[in-house]
């Protein structure tokens, strides 16, 4: 995810991101996409079990039972090979995460191994007794995704009264001394609600916006036809550039992030560039050293059976499971060549996204994208917004004639 106020509002400079060395440990979570030597995140989705039936959900969760989910010592063996690898963080998500009777037998025990916890859920279940529990469970943050106002969101995400029960649980975190955000994905239906979405974080103090594009997996993939064209997203990321702004200017503490498009670090690079170029040149060094997409470097996912993926939105391709061989050398093996080709993008990709100046601080983007359009993984990224003169397509063409002649 790309930390819009960090970068705009220069609240990181170059030297507090040079200073996030070693795996993560010791490291403010706000710092970690900064750090030196990373560990992936791993984004745990614990149980696919779901209350709800989003339209856009990557894990096409139902509210069944699913067969084969970790057991919670098989869960804590799972820990502990984390924690001796060096993970940071935990998100733990699903479906719902809280839908699990051991949720937090779990955070308390990651907790335990120096594990930072975070929890990504509907919201719908938090009650002030659920609240409390999160609290005592010591997750340093509760992420609830809201995808618009009253009805709008009940629509969208299938439940009648969905909205205040989220709304409610979101205080009910915030009333518990939990840090709590907001999360909306983008797309056509979503879009018009993005201007209410901010206006409640403010109304309601919500100290983290985050904001994800869409990505074809799950039940995404089924709507991809709704994603936004590339100059809706670019209007949709002026406004978000000029909300992070404002809340700053307010003397409001708050993050506004987006994520699951990283030609947003190059397009506010590009637009800071068209009037400071010094802010621009920061930005550009804090962008080089958060490396843009990380799926199988940086962050990583295991399903709710144990498979292991490159980020939450593969569940279509593992790598292995933990059930079978711990995370940390499932993880480190790249004798598979999907595997490998993430852990070298730069030499994979293809098409627009080889030939951009900005893949160091783009890093190619998400292939899952590619994959679901064009039957590619390392093809292009069909949702980068920004032109060929943008990325020097031109200009790297034109170089490579020239070189050829010679």
């Amino acid at each position: 995810m790309l930390g819009v106020t960090k970068l705009l509002c220069e609240t990181i400079t170059t030297e507090r991101g040079a200073a996030c060395k070693g795996h993560g440990h010791g490291v403010s979570p706000r710092l970690l996409q900064f750090s030196e030597v990373k560990r992936p995140i791993v984004v745990w989705n614990i149980t696919k079990r779901c209350n709800l039936r989003c339209i856009h959900c990557y894990s096409d969760s139902l509210n069944q039972d699913y067969q084969g989910e970790l057991m919670t010592e098989e869960a804590k063996h799972v820990v502990d090979d984390l924690a001796g690898f060096g993970v940071p963080v935990i998100i733990f998500s699903g479906g719902d995460p809280l839908l699990r009777n051991d949720i937090f037998e779990i955070a308390n025990y990651a907790g335990s191994k120096g594990i930072r916890c975070a929890l990504s859920t509907n919201g719908v279940l938090i009650d002030k007794a659920t609240a409390k529990a999160i609290k005592d469970a010591n997750f340093a943050y509760v992420g609830v995704s809201i995808d618009g106002i009253g009805e709008f969101n009940d629509r969208f995400r299938g439940m009648i009264g969905a909205y205040n029960m989220a709304l409610e649980g979101i205080r009910n975190s915030r009333d518990a001394g939990v840090r709590t955000g907001l999360r909306l994905t983008l797309n056509k239906r979503t879009l018009p609600q993005l201007s209410a979405i901010f206006d409640l974080a403010e109304v309601e103090n919500i100290p983290r916006v985050y904001i994800s594009h869409l990505v074809y997996s799950g039940r995404g993939n089924k709507i991809k036809k709704d994603d936004l064209s590339h100059e809706e997203t670019r209007k949709a990321l002026d406004f978000i550039f000029e909300k992070a702004i404002e809340f700053h200017k307010k003397g409001l503490d708050k993050d506004v992030l987006t994520g699951n498009n990283d030609a947003d670090g190059v397009y506010l690079y590009l637009k800071v560039k068209r009037e400071d170029d010094a802010k621009a040149e920061k930005i550009y060094k804090l962008l080089r050293m958060r490396g843009g997409n990380s799926s199988g470097t940086a962050i990583g996912c295991i399903d709710n059976i144990g498979n292991v993926h490159a980020d939450q939105f593969w569940s279509h391709y593992s790598f292995g499971n933990v059930k079978e061989k711990p995370f940390s050398q499932i993880w480190t093996d790249t004798k598979d060549p999907v595997m490998c080709g993430l852990k070298n993008k730069k030499e994979s990709v293809t098409g627009r996204c080889g030939h951009c100046s900005y893949l160091d601080i783009c890093g190619g983007n998400y292939r899952v994208r590619a994959e679901a359009v064009y039957g590619n993984v390392w093809a292009e990224d069909p949702a980068c917004y920004l032109t060929d003169d943008e990325i020097g397509i031109y200009e790297n063409s034109k170089c490579r004639i020239q070189n050829a002649k010679f």
